[in-house]
């Protein structure tokens, strides 16, 4: 009843739903120190299962949907994005876990640097998951990389040579 004469005090003037949460709230959250402002503890690393679980949708969401990555490799399949993705997130928290096990001590730089190891991975890990597939595939439907398009800006910028004199009148 304490917590209820807390929130008129306030200027609320409700109190709590029943059944609400607030009493566990208050026993996981420090108090308030002397100054009056609420302490904040931040946790960057490790993300909770929730937030694995939710990148784990987004990359089945990404592999199965059009995109630039599907314009130029192919979608996957349901079942076969819902293992790549569990997969590709399972090997980008394993890497991003050991470099925080290296290192000794848990600053928040040093968390956010993990979890750009663990974004990064994944970013790596999708490029590499979508080329490798794509090469794979029949290469009917597919324009096959030749060794001239290793130097795009050179191939693309002789290709466009070639057209534009192949327009130019020729006397």
């Amino acid at each position: 009843m304490a917590e209820d004469s807390e929130a008129t005090k306030h200027g609320s003037g409700e109190a709590p739903a029943k059944g609400s949460n607030e009493a566990e709230a208050s026993a996981t959250n420090p108090p308030p120190p002397a100054s009056g402002l609420p302490s904040v503890s931040l946790n960057i690393w490790p993300p909770s299962q929730r937030t694995r679980e939710a990148v784990i949708q987004h990359l089945i969401e990404t592999l199965t949907s059009p995109s630039v990555l599907s314009k130029r490799y192919g979608v996957l399949s349901l079942d076969e994005a819902s293992a790549t993705g569990r997969l590709i997130e399972e090997e980008a928290f394993a890497a991003a876990a050991a470099a925080a096990d290296s290192s000794h001590s848990t600053s928040v730089d040093e968390e956010v640097e993990i979890l750009q190891i663990y974004s990064k991975g994944i970013s790596k890990r999708v490029l590499e998951t979508v080329k490798k597939r794509g090469s794979s595939v029949d290469g009917a439907a597919k324009v096959t990389p030749t060794p001239a398009d290793s130097d795009a800006p050179a191939t693309a910028a002789g290709e466009e040579a070639s057209s534009l004199e192949s327009e130019t009148p020729q006397a």
